[in-house]
């Protein structure tokens, strides 16, 4: 019976070769996309569970307000790790760990390294298999230095290396680390990640200066005791942290003449460390890998599912169309006893081959693909990870759900038909086709739901990478060396005297905050940038009003300040320029505003502009240099910065970034977001398309020899098109009106988490509509006019 009903299905692909090509293609795809999903979605929940002790171990996390704005930080300081164990029940032991990227020295060439310390108990309190070593004590010693796999053999050639040393650079001069042990290279499911790691340097000092609690640049996390209860364990970290260092806070506060309404001490909590990797809320840093947002695995989860549906949706429809090509078979099944219990498991049976041979193609492509979907989701999958027994469960779900939605339904109507009926031809098999038309009318909704918003995310993306930033970033290089040498003059020099650089100008690197208070006794958060000069007229950032620091007179470095417009606004200054600011942190030191700088987008557009001061400082005591090209000259001047470079700066490591490209590196989530979408859109739409042929392939040869009437009756090939498309078309427009709130509602909520964002305008829907109208209008009339056109005596010579 088996071999019967197989031979029987298979003959019946062959006869309806397009469709099972449809059927199976469509399946393929969504089977496909649904494995690299279930793959992306299982590593983005898999991080961190698989350290040993994973249930018991926390990230030590704070909450504080500054001047009504709350804050919550996994930054802590040098104190939370080593106290808390100290005196706080429940918790076992702690790790501290502290980014520290330097450079390492091979030979005579520098690279940059990047570096952890931690506390010795690091491999210990982690799950981190050594190769070689003693994870108890391979860090005791402050000179030793741990080494991934990967670092060991590319500095050695080997993991054979204990006893052997790397040069490391503290401060000025490189000093010898011992390796100690090799470590196996982090799970790519691991927030710590490390190439090489050598204890943290603590004196006893530093542990016990109680300022220390406020000066947060690492991570600590802290391992409970079995049967300790966490909300109890906070509370007395709570109790403890406000004890002990209270005094000191206030201390702090008279300092930098604030009052306990302005600023708050911090809300310690504990965040398991399985849930890092997923939680936005709290952002990563010193090391620890970004945090991701889990709504890129349920919007992936849900595109995967529209895409199956999709695919669902077109075996539906395309099976029911068929059935007037089947319909005499199942009669004469009928007629010679077949009763409808097997007919559906003849049908059932023809949907799980189908199914059988899409699921095989697509682990075949999901393989091939790989590569690419890594590349576009910033992952390094494998098809290994399908070897896991949760996900061969999922996958074999899968398989059983698309084998009964695809197959049930189609199985059901077919074994309905009455023999008599369908032997003398006095059957309906279509009737009104509520259901096809419903089914058809939920996929290009699905699908004008994904190319409108792509479209509308592009436009975003567009709109943020073009914008006027405020400053001019065309043809603008930025070197940054941290090389104690003061020798930023003469670089600036070597550099202007090439012919393919036109202006050098240099900033303190990074993003520095600090505290001033204004004579009307405001206290103010601002970003502190330290320039040159020349440095706002070489990015050409206006001057709104007063003037820039001047060369001529020597007196601006000491005591004159730049402000932008926001400063002046949180100020509630109306005439700014001769303003007077106190900055607290620098002994009080006063110092008077001569110009006020038009506000420009020194980071993401995605963040407000901040109060912003701007100092004259020597270049000599500068790090960052921005160097302006001569539009075309890229090559000589790039061989020139680089040469004179590692000729001032021999011990440091040479890189350089066109800030141009670094500020569209900004936008890479709304980047992978429009990727994402438009991948979905694709597929639906290819999908959709595929299934919209297949069913305009079938009305075609159901209304063949109405054809050949209206043909003899004079119609011409126009309206015959006319006729035959209207009724699809009526049904692609009807899901674009559907999708349009849908789609307005999405759209609306992505662009409210943009600070700066294009208008969600009329133009943003009907463009994406047009091309799908146009799209399912090509995909019918290339059927329906071959159907028009042919001869009428053909259609009608049977009868």
């Amino acid at each position: 019976m088996f071999r019967h009903y197989l031979k029987v299905a298979w003959r019946g692909f062959k006869r309806a070769s397009v469709f099972s090509f449809i059927n199976i293609t469509g399946l393929t795809i969504g089977l496909t996309c649904s494995m690299l999903i279930l793959l992306f979605v299982k590593d983005e929940l898999s991080f961190d569970k698989f350290h040993e002790h994973g249930h018991q171990i926390y990230r030590v996390v704070s909450q504080s307000t500054f001047k009504g704005e709350s804050k919550i930080s996994s930054n802590t300081g040098l104190l939370e790790g080593p106290r808390f164990a100290a005196h706080v029940p429940g918790i076992r032991s702690f790790v501290r760990i502290e980014y520290d990227g330097t450079d390492f020295k091979k030979g005579t060439e520098v690279q940059s390294m990047n570096f952890f310390r931690a506390d010795s108990n690091f491999f210990v309190f982690f799950s981190f298999p050594l190769i070689a070593g003693n994870p108890a004590t391979c860090l005791k010693d402050p000179y030793s230095i741990v080494l991934s796999k990967t670092e060991a053999i590319r500095q050695f050639g080997s993991t054979d290396i204990l006893g052997k040393t790397v040069l490391l650079k503290e401060d000025t001069t490189f000093k010898p680390y011992t390796v100690t042990a090799v470590a196996k290279d982090c799970p790519q499911n691991s927030s710590i990640r490390f190439n090489a790691l050598s204890p943290i340097k603590v004196s006893a000092a530093d542990e016990a200066n109680p300022q220390n609690w406020f000066s947060s640049f690492l991570n600590t996390f802290v391992m409970l005791d079995d049967h300790a209860n966490l909300g109890q364990v906070e509370r007395q970290m709570k109790n403890y942290y406000f004890k002990d260092a209270s005094v000191t806070f206030k201390s702090l506060l008279q300092q930098y003449g604030l009052s306990a309404s302005e600023a708050s001490m911090e809300d310690y909590r504990l965040q398991p460390i399985a849930a890092m990797h997923l939680d936005k809320a709290i952002s990563s840093g010193n090391g620890i890998s970004a945090t991701s947002n889990p709504v890129y695995s349920y919007i992936l989860s849900g595109i995967a599912l529209f895409i199956l549906l999709i695919a669902c949706i077109n075996f539906i429809n395309l099976t029911i169309a068929r059935s007037l090509k089947r319909a005499k078979e199942i009669g004469i099944r009928k007629v010679v006893g077949s009763n409808k219990k097997q007919l559906i498991i003849q049908f059932m049976g023809e949907s799980i081959i189908l199914c059988m041979i899409s699921f095989c193609l697509a682990l075949l492509l999901t393989e091939l693909l790989l590569p690419l979907f890594n590349t576009l989701a910033n992952k390094s999958l494998s098809l290994s990870y399908l070897l896991d027994a949760g996900l061969i469960a999922s996958l074999a779900g899968l398989f059983a759900l698309t084998s009964f939605i695809a197959g049930f339904y189609p199985a059901l109507v077919l074994t309905r038909f009455e023999p008599t009926k369908i032997l003398y031809n006095r059957f309906d098999v279509q009737g009104k086709n509520y259901l096809q038309k419903s089914l058809v009318v939920v996929q290009f909704t699905i699908a004008s739901f994904f190319v409108i918003l792509t479209f509308v995310v592009y436009q975003q993306f567009k709109f943020l990478t073009s914008a006027d930033l405020g400053y001019d970033d065309n043809n603008l290089v930025l070197i940054e060396q941290y090389n104690a040498q003061p020798k930023g003059a003469i670089f600036q020099k070597m550099l202007s005297e090439n012919p393919a650089i036109k202006e050098v100008a240099a900033k303190n690197g990074g993003l520095h905050s600090t505290l001033a208070k204004t004579s009307g006794g405001a206290v103010i958060n601002f970003l502190s940038d330290m320039i040159t000069p020349n440095f706002l007229d070489e990015l050409k950032i206006p001057i709104l009003t007063g003037r820039n620091f001047s060369p001529t007179n020597p007196t601006d470095s000491i005591d004159k300040i730049l402000v932008n417009e926001a400063f002046v606004k949180e100020a509630g200054w109306t005439a700014p320029l001769g303003q007077k600011i106190t900055i607290t942190p620098e002994d009080n030191k006063v110092v008077e505003v001569i110009g006020v700088v038009k506000n420009y987008h020194y980071g993401s557009m995605n963040e407000p502009i901040n109060p912003q001061v701007f100092r004259w400082q020597d270049i000599n005591k500068l790090n960052a240099f921005y160097i302006k090209i001569q539009p075309g000259m890229s090559s000589a001047a790039l061989n020139h910065i680089k040469t004179t470079y590692q000729a001032l700066f021999p011990l440091s490591p040479y890189s350089y970034n066109f800030v141009q490209q670094s500020n569209k590196m900004q936008y890479s989530d709304i980047a992978k977001w429009r990727q994402i979408l438009l991948f979905g859109g694709l597929v639906t739409i290819i999908i959709s398309f595929m299934g919209l042929f297949g069913l305009s392939v079938l009305s075609s040869e159901r209304r063949r020899k109405e054809i050949g009437i209206r043909k003899v009756y004079g119609a011409s090939v126009g309206g015959i098109i006319r006729l035959l498309t209207t009724d699809y078309l009526k049904l692609v427009l009807l899901s674009l009106i559907i999708a349009a709130p849908i789609t307005y509602m999405a759209a609306h909520k992505f662009l409210e988490t943009m600070l700066y964002r294009i208008p969600l305008s009329v133009r943003l829907f009907i463009i994406p509509d047009l091309l799908v109208i146009l799209l399912a209008f090509l995909t019918i009339y290339l059927q329906t006019r071959q159907s028009a056109t042919v001869n009428p005596v053909k259609s009608l010579k049977n009868d």
